[in-house]
Formats: C-alpha cells, structure tokens, sequence
C-alpha cells in the first residue's frame, strides 16, 4: 500500500481517500494499485455497504494522472512504464465501473483528466460550488482516455466532442446540466453526507435532502452553437463551420481548438465515434488503451507537456502542425489491434 492514498472504515462505508495534496491528489501506478487491492477486499466484505470516494484536503478531488511520469517513460523507456501504468489505471476504471457496491465520488474541486476516470463510473457523482471539471488532454497531444470516450460520447448535443477538443471547463451547475453529475451539493454539507451514509441511510436519499438548487449552467445558453458547430466528426468541418461564424463565442473556440495537437484532436474524434457503438465498457477500455499504448510514444504527447508543463512556454509546435497533416494511415495506425499478448483485459 502507499501513504498517497488514506484507506478507512467508517459505520458501513469504506472511504478511499486520495493523499497527493501537493499535486492535486494526481494518481500514481501505486495510488491505483492501491485503490484496486483495496476495493477487491471491500467486494466480499459483507460488513462495507458502500464505498466514499474523496480527497484528503486541497483545492482539488484530483488533477489528472502522473503527467511527468508518462513523459518520462516517453522520453527514457520507450512507453513501458506508462503502458503499465495505464494498464493497471484501466483496470481501476473498468472494477469501478462494474463494482457492485454503490459509489459516491465526491467531486469537491479540479476534477480532470484520471480524476474524471475515477469518478465518472461511480452511481453517485457529487458535484459543489468548487468543482473544475476537464478532460484537457488534447492541449498534450493526448485524448479523453480513463473511458472519457464512453462518457463523452454519451453526451446530449455533441457536448462530448466539444469538451474531448477544447479541454473547456465546466463548474458544478454545467455538470449537474449535462449529467455528469448526479447531485449538486453546498462543500459546506459534504461532511454532513458522508456522516449519513456511514451510518447506513440510503444515498440517493441522503444526498437529494442535502442538495441545493445550482447556478444556471453558463453552458446551457451555448447548447445550440455547440451542436451546430461540433456536429461533424471530421476536424476539419468544425474549424470550417466555427470560422464560418463571426460571433465572439465561436471566435473563442476557434482560437482555443487552433492551439490543440491536431492529431489529439483527430484521434479524439475517432474515439468518440468509436466508442458511441460499444456496448461493453470493457471493449471501450482496450480500445483506449491502444489508442494509449501509441500516443504516449508519438512527438506530440512529449511536446505538449513540455509545452504546458514543463517549460510553461504554452508554445507547442505540433508533429504534424496541420489538421491536413494528419493522414487517415497514421490514425489507422494509432487504432489498430495490438498483438494478443498486450492488449488490455479487464480484472
């Protein structure tokens, strides 16, 4: 086990906290390995009811995945260590998304990137008037992974692909409105919920006594230039149609799409559409994975985090720089079946 991740009982609720407050609580292979060991004891634990899903303390549930840890393994090992780390990351998601114990993951803060695989698969997702939620993965030349393309594609609207590729950043209230959370809770009341469910009352009953009316989701009022814009599945129909637009929305994404690895951006697309006709989250995690086991090796990924990491210069230079650059053989490429022996299998 690893002091980054705080394991406890507490009545009939085992609580998984995770302890990285320095980065955001962002998982390592070790917080998920953790996580998996932990929640395959609680499985046959008549005594665990329900499973809570926090953060210790911070402004944040959790930021991502280890970034400098995929980018050295890119850099220094040819990808094994993330591919590992991604293997076992996968496998946290797929055991959460099948647990039969119900989840509540309290999304009190930055919630992206791994953050969102952890909590996207719980029954009860609890968003607050501190929650970030993103998948930005796009802005480091990676994709919605962690089952982003099974969430996202679900989406109303084509709301999922105009998150895969600008990375934007909803608050609580947009998450309630687009479904990505369950309930809407002041931080304030959190203890108060957890106290309650420990004690064996009914969740969804606990948290929709707690709950409050939200904000009006700023996103609502974008909705049909969203599903106008993003309609296409082809890159470069959606930059057609956003330039095609003079308002200064469109202007803004347009602008924030521009500065996006057009590979990302094109593999994301794919993605979605891919994983809109699964039926098996299962299947959606393999194909992520190869999806994974090729990008972190591939220019882009490196550079972007360089880029907004690293150097924080927010001055990418794209391999290929162009939408048009990107050739349908090397997507084929990043999609297609790994050898039988690496690919992906669930626990």
């Amino acid at each position: 086990m690893t002091d980054e991740l705080l394991t406890r009982r507490e009545g009939v609720a085992g609580v998984l906290s995770l302890n990285r407050p320095k980065a955001i609580h962002a998982l390592t292979h070790d917080m998920c390995t953790a996580m998996i060991e932990t929640l395959l004891a609680w499985r046959g634990d008549s005594g665990v009811k329900a499973v809570i899903l926090d953060h210790s303390e911070g402004r944040g549930f959790c930021s991502g995945g280890d970034i400098n840890l995929l980018r050295q393994s890119a850099l220094n090992d040819g990808g094994a260590s993330g591919r590992a780390f991604f293997y076992d990351e996968y496998r946290l998601n797929h055991l959460l998304f099948v647990y039969e114990k119900p989840v509540v993951a309290f999304m009190d803060g930055i919630t992206m990137g791994g953050g969102v695989g952890i909590s996207q698969p719980a029954r009860y997702r609890v968003a607050t008037e501190n929650t970030r939620f993103a998948m930005p993965e796009t802005g480091i030349g990676l994709f919605p992974d962690v089952g982003g393309g099974w969430y996202l594609s679900r989406l109303e609207g084509r709301l999922g692909q105009f998150l895969a590729l600008t990375g934007a950043r909803l608050d609580g209230a947009e998450c309630l409105w687009t479904g990505l959370a369950t309930h809407y809770l002041p931080a304030s009341a959190i203890p108060e919920a957890k106290q309650r469910i420990a004690a064996g009352h009914e969740i969804g009953g606990v948290l929709s006594s707690l709950a409050v009316t939200p904000p009006e989701p700023k996103i609502a009022a974008h909705a049909a230039a969203i599903r106008k814009h993003f309609a296409s599945d082809k890159l470069e129909d959606i930059l057609a149609s956003l330039e095609a637009d003079n308002s200064e929305w469109a202007a803004k994404e347009l602008a924030t799409l521009r500065a996006k690895s057009p590979q990302a951006c094109k593999v994301s697309l794919r993605q979605l559409a891919q994983s809109a006709q699964l039926t098996d989250f299962a299947d959606n995690m393999a194909m992520e994975y190869r999806i994974g086991a090729r990008v972190l090796v591939l220019p882009d990924f490196a550079e972007g985090v360089r880029a907004v990491i690293v150097d924080k210069d927010h001055a990418p230079k794209w391999n290929p720089p162009t939408p048009e650059g990107v050739e349908l053989d090397q997507l084929d490429a990043i999609f297609a079946p790994l050898a039988p022996n690496e690919e992906w299998k669930p626990l």
